[in-house]
């Protein structure tokens, strides 16, 4: 194995990765560390063409230990949940935007590995001995083109920057070393690439598969930087990176798999597709360009990872969770510049994770809701709906969200429309437009300046609290001024209250007890 450094550099390169856990991000290790509450195993050998059925609408991590009853064990679904994103990042589901957030705003740091000190290259197969039909590949939907790989985290050098650019595309098998790579819609990959083509270049491209959950969701974000650092900051750690054995790109040196290559100079020219795609249709057959496998590198004991993408429960599957934290966080920043107080942001993952998009927000000034609305439009072509809540609304819960839309909503005074927006192209809905609409719901309360109290009608119950101040008596309490019935049981300390009913009666035989506007008891 040549790793293209002289003895001295590699020497060197040990010396500086010796500070870097290579098994912190182990793939494998977390799946273990998760427990038998999240994972599904399936000891005994499993045919591939039940992969897809077992991980079908599986609110679990699955892993088929003996796949096609061979050794190399194949995960799908890992981050098929926020419970698990958020284990990943060492936090809770409600705490992980946050947590997110906070990562992005670090520098990360890379450390250089030698190839034989790489977990990565412990195995390297190069010329005919790499071979993707002896990866544990299988078809994922009734009418995919072929088996995919689709857990693959692609990594190539943009020449204008210098920067490694970090996406998530998938790979259609085509034979033994070929594959087709979806290239068509608008990406940094897609601009590199046609660059490359035009001048009938090749363009050097690798993809890591088996990685830990915090690496796809960096490869999910778009954030003009140099996208291996990204991972390390999101990672809250030095990310150790090795240089491919068959181009010269720099990879991840923990991840199980990394299939190095070229994707051909001839353009967008051969068929790839269909695929059942992350918004839970199918995306039909399309020109896309061809990628070469030139090297297979991996661990000794590798997992290899699918990705569950589409059907009806989007739920449960890991593009739909990364799209979502993807798009939390592009809202997030976004509003940022746009409102002053921002309280959380869910983007709800049963819709592909970016198509509705719900914002509890503090008004600080009237219009506030709607500059929430017309900023989120803006910032991801994805999003169509965006719901804007007050901040006593749960954005997490579907039922409170329903009740929202229910009782702070009317479709002729808190609908935003906006049409002839940019499109997702694959959103089945636009009938062949090339524009999308989109549609933002103002379910805040009407808004209150300075001094002022909400009305009756718009205060939620919620059962009794009896804190008031004590009283020697029933009558004393009055005199201090108007009471809730609550008030007045607290005034005596009673626990019962049947008696204050019996009271006022009595009372007001002899003296006149009314009521004010607000249902407060008070002597008249």
């Amino acid at each position: 194995m040549s790793t293209g450094s002289t003895p001295a550099d590699r020497a060197a390169a040990a010396a500086t990765a010796s500070a870097v856990d290579m098994e912190r991000f182990d793939l494998r290790r977390f799946i273990d560390a998760l427990g038998a509450d999240e994972v599904v195993r399936f000891a005994g050998p499993t045919d591939l063409a039940d992969a897809a059925s077992l991980m079908e609408g599986n609110p679990k991590v699955v892993l088929l230990e003996r796949p096609a009853g061979e050794s190399v064990p194949l995960a799908g679904n890992v981050a098929g949940s926020r419970k698990r994103l958020a284990t990943a990042f060492g936090t809770t589901p409600d705490k992980l935007l946050g947590e997110v957030l906070r990562r992005l705003g670090k520098k990360g740091e890379l450390v250089e590995v030698a190839g034989d000190a790489a977990p990565v290259q412990q195995v390297v197969l190069t010329g005919d001995q790499c071979d993707f039909t002896k990866l544990p590949i299988h078809l994922q939907h009734g009418l995919d083109g072929a088996p995919y790989v689709s857990a693959s985290i692609d990594f190539v050098v943009d020449p204008n920057t210098g920067w490694t650019n970090v996406g998530v595309r998938r790979l259609m098998l085509r034979g033994r070393r070929t594959a087709g790579i979806d290239l068509v819609a608008p990406s940094d990959l897609r601009a590199i690439y046609i660059d490359h083509a035009s001048r009938g270049e090749r363009l050097p491209i690798a993809f890591a598969v088996g990685t830990h959950p915090i690496d796809h969701v960096a490869a999910t974000m778009r954030i003009p930087t140099d996208e291996l650092a990204l991972i390390a900051a999101l990672r809250d750690a030095p990310l150790g990176v090795v240089k491919c054995v068959t181009n010269d790109l720099r990879v991840p040196a923990d991840a199980q798999f990394i299939l190095e290559g070229y994707l051909d100079e001839r353009g967008h020219v051969e068929p790839e597709g269909p695929y059942g795609e992350f918004l839970g249709y199918y995306g039909g057959v399309k020109l896309n360009p061809v990628f070469h496998l030139t090297a297979i590198t991996h661990r000794r004991d590798p997992v290899f990872q699918t990705a569950t993408i589409s059907g009806r429960t989007m739920a449960n599957t890991d593009t739909s969770q990364l799209c979502a934290l993807r798009t939390e966080a592009t809202v997030w920043r976004a509003l940022e510049v746009a409102v002053r107080e921002v309280k959380a942001v869910y983007a709800n993952p049963a819709t592909g994770g970016m198509f509705n998009v719900r914002i509890a927000l503090q008004q600080r000034v009237p219009g506030e809701a709607r500059n929430a609305i017309a900023a989120v439009f803006s910032c991801l072509a994805n999003v169509k709906h965006v719901f804007v809540v007050d901040p006593d609304i749960d954005i997490f819960s579907d039922e409170q969200m329903e009740w929202a839309l229910a009782t702070r909503f009317q479709a002729d005074t808190n609908l935003v429309l906006q049409d002839r927006m940019r499109a997702m192209p694959l959103d089945p809905s636009l009938a062949g437009s090339h524009y999308t609409a989109k549609a933002g719901f103002d379910m805040t309360l009407p808004f209150l300046r300075p001094g002022q109290a909400r009305s009756i009608e718009h205060v939620v119950p919620a059962p009794p609290t009896y804190d008031g101040a004590r009283f020697a008596s029933l009558g004393a309490a009055l005199e201090d001024g108007p009471k809730t019935f609550a008030a007045l049981m607290a005034a005596t300390g009673t626990r019962d209250g049947r008696e204050i009913v019996r009271w006022i009666e009595d009372t007001g035989a002899s003296r006149a007890i009314g009521r004010d506007k607000e249902g407060r008891y008070q002597f008249e």
